[in-house]
């Protein structure tokens, strides 16, 4: 008969399989949002289109030429549900986005990209002016430069001659996009232009806002603006990530994309706000930039369906029957594991067993998910991944620790040294160069509760670990309240500092021997 230890263990394995199903359940039930005061048409005012959304697609690969076959679909699905679309560039092939967007009635806010390079800016520029020209019942603007003095790729001086070259050269309007303190630091750049290109993005914040004030700080910035320039604003910018690192309060998910989305054009309805929303559609290779983040700004993902309605009820999760199937293929690989281990193997063991085992399939569900949108090439699926199995070689070993096999404590001893590393690793990383990068809970969570927690609550060991584990545990600990001290409020902070102490706790087990009699 299993002892009283185990089936602790299994109940409080059974306590955290139904804690975290109850959790993926409630993420998947829908929120009653409010639905915005659209025009006449139904349609949102503009958003930001860019077409590299495709496998290998980025603005970054030389010689890269957008088809029109591609544009001329983006902009077909875009018309559905938009009146105009802004672009950044008139390279890689987007010179025909005027033509294409004026066959489906779309106008375009059409961009020029400036940058450090003194003759590919005279390119853009030329090239800009001369469709400004061509297609002027289509092309609504010309926004000459996109956050340039921002990246600082040129003076104000320089900017305003661009500028002026433009207005001197099209009846078009012509104006700057930039980040709204920007602006407020170069207000000599109002008399260049015909309006003025605030960008508002509550999440990049030097002081970030959670989901509920972020409609209210956008106001307040819209009002000192408008208090500010005597010319027409204009909200070149303004969103929220669906996917990311949270930033202190500020929390990307696909529920506060929508409550912000949605907010936000009934107060422009309501204020008479003209905005451009970013982005039209997920751009993945913004991950190199900006980590996950960057990729999920998008209104459509990069397969192209839409991540909610401007109406009704919008779930955060769409799970469906994945978190389950995960769960029973876990099951699956325990027995067959416990079977070829003769590690418990009866059916009574087998039923104490299966909450870890289910707990697990659902946790393994939800890393790869984390894997899908964090890992941006090979090597970061090596290493990301190799975490993730370095966790599940510690916990697949624990019917055999149960079971009193020799090999296994030194395994999970292993698999916890390897954790311990590159928890330090990540930790240090957060600290020193956390601006774009994620907390990989879901990577450490399964190993770090039931090493760091349910073993040690149920009486259970996998011996001691050596003093420099639980130094390595300890500075690991204290980069994640390092990382923690600036943003208070960002529970993925919060719960990263946790795991890192279950981690740091797992090292002061009992020296204790198991067998299935213990």
């Amino acid at each position: 008969m299993p002892s009283s230890k185990i089936r602790l263990f299994s109940a409080l394995n059974l306590i955290l399989l139904i804690s975290v199903s109850t959790w993926l359940w409630l993420k998947n039930q829908p929120v009653d949002l409010v639905s915005p005061e659209l025009a006449e048409g139904g349609k949102l005012q503009c958003a930001s289109y860019a077409p590299y959304y495709g496998k290998g697609q980025s603005p970054f690969i030389k010689n890269t030429q957008i088809s029109r076959e591609q544009i001329e679909g983006d902009l077909k699905l875009l018309s559905e549900r938009f009146e105009c679309i802004r672009t950044y560039s008139v390279s890689q092939g987007l010179d025909y986005v005027p033509e294409a967007a004026g066959k489906l009635g779309l106008e375009v806010l059409l961009g020029v990209w400036i940058g450090w390079t003194e003759a590919e800016n005279n390119k853009e520029l030329t090239l800009g002016i001369k469709l400004a020209n061509q297609y002027p019942e289509v092309i609504r603007g010309l926004i000459v430069g996109n956050e340039v003095l921002l990246r600082k790729e040129q003076t104000p001086a320089k900017m305003l001659a661009y500028i002026k070259r433009a207005n001197d050269a099209t009846d078009v309007p012509v104006t700057y996009a930039d980040v709204w303190e920007f602006w407020l630091k170069n207000k000599s750049l109002e008399n260049a232009v015909d309006y003025v290109t605030v960008h508002v993005l509550p999440y990049w914040e030097d002081d970030p806002q959670a989901i509920d004030d972020a409609i209210p700080h956008a106001a307040t910035v819209m009002d000192e603006l408008a208090g500010t320039f005597s010319k027409p604003l204009f909200i070149g910018e303004t969103g929220w990530p669906s996917i990311g690192r949270h930033r202190n309060a500020s929390a990307p998910s696909q529920l506060n994309q929508a409550s912000y989305i949605r907010g936000f054009v009934q107060a422009a309805s309501e204020k008479g706000w003209n905005y451009n929303l970013i982005e039209a559609i997920d751009q993945p290779w913004k991950r190199i930039l900006e980590g996950s983040v960057g990729g999920h700004w998008g209104l459509y993902d990069s397969q192209l369906a839409p991540k909610f309605a401007l109406s009704g009820p919008v779930a955060e999760r769409n799970d469906g029957w994945h978190p389950l199937i995960w769960s029973l293929g876990a099951i699956l690989l325990f027995s067959a594991i416990m079977r070829f281990g003769n590690d418990m193997n009866h059916l009574a063991g087998y039923c104490l067993i299966a909450p870890l085992a289910a707990l697990s399939g659902m946790v393994a569900y939800l890393q790869f998910g984390y894997l899908v949108t964090a890992c941006r090439d090979i090597w970061e699926w090596l290493g990301l991944g190799g975490v993730a199995v370095a966790g599940w070689i510690g916990v697949i070993l624990i019917p055999g620790l149960i079971a009193g096999k020799r090999h296994a404590p030194k395994f999970i001893q292993a698999s916890l040294w390897g954790l311990s590393i590159t928890t330090l690793i990540c930790g240090a990383l957060v600290v020193f160069d956390g601006r774009y990068r994620d907390f990989p809970l879901s990577l450490y969570m399964l190993p770090a509760v039931q090493f760091g927690l349910v073993l040690g609550a149920a009486g259970l060991s996998i011996g001691a670990m050596s003093r420099n584990y639980r130094a390595i545990a300890l500075l690991a600990a204290i980069y994640a309240a390092l990382a923690l001290w600036p943003e208070p409020l960002n529970q993925h902070a919060l719960l990263w500092l946790g795991l890192t102490l279950l981690l740091l706790s797992a090292g002061f087990h009992k020296n204790n021997t198991l067998t299935s009699n213990t």
